[in-house]
């Protein structure tokens, strides 16, 4: 059974999407927050599994709630889902950049969310690489959302180096494997050793941290 907390400040649709949630087979709803710090505390108390995370709510906003609730639950942290009503927002980018496992647009069909929470519980990729790249060539090299400190990758070694930085251009692992001509289980150890060295928790925040680090470009940018 995959727990989740639901955030979101308004009522209708954080009722909506709990009842929702309660109606699918295999999840549950442990707690519901109207704003960012009741989702700290009850991510804290319940230990959900996936936060489905509501990003813009007065107070203390969902990028501060989930950079708390990651941080304040370690290892057992739970991943935690951005719902958004823009696809293109410095909001998820930070999000992203942060930690959180993805992002969702609140139009998205019911049976598409189920999905996502599954896939997001189970530790998988969520977003669609393309979606990833484009959010994070339109924020990256803005100032308004500079890291505070970029990690240091002289720890990685070349190959890792080599598949972050495909990670950054969003290819799949079997997109990574057949250019390094290794197996995908090959690539799939190689990320988790450089996820762990970088203290990454998601392939997004992966993407972001290429772009960080000046592995990746964006688009139009000299080299």
């Amino acid at each position: 059974m995959v727990t989740v907390l639901v955030v979101d400040d308004q009522v209708l649709i954080r009722a909506g999407l709990a009842a929702l949630i309660r109606a699918a087979p295999g999840l549950d709803v442990v707690g519901e927050a109207a704003t960012g710090e009741e989702a700290v505390a009850l991510a804290a108390s319940a230990r959900p599994d996936v936060v489905l995370m509501d990003i813009r709510m007065p107070g203390v906003n969902g990028l501060a709630a989930t950079e708390r609730i990651l941080a304040e639950g370690g290892e057992r942290a739970p991943k935690v889902l951005i719902l958004t009503t823009f696809d293109i927002d410095e909001y998820v980018y930070n999000a992203l950049r942060i930690g959180a496992g993805g992002f969702l647009l609140k139009d998205t069909p019911p049976e598409r969310l189920i999905s996502a929470i599954h896939t997001v519980a189970a530790g998988d990729v969520l977003l669609v690489p393309g979606a990833v790249k484009r959010l994070v060539e339109a924020f990256a090299g803005d100032p308004a959302t500079a890291p505070r400190e970029v990690p240091d990758l002289a720890q990685l070694t070349t190959r890792e180096t080599e598949v972050l930085r495909a990670v950054g251009r969003a290819l799949s692992n079997r997109e990574i494997a057949d250019r390094l001509h290794v197996s995908e289980a090959t690539v799939k150890t190689h990320l988790n050793r450089l996820m762990t060295k970088l203290n990454l928790s998601s392939r997004a925040q992966a993407v972001v941290l290429a772009y960080d680090c000046g592995l990746v470009k964006p688009r139009g940018a000299t080299a």
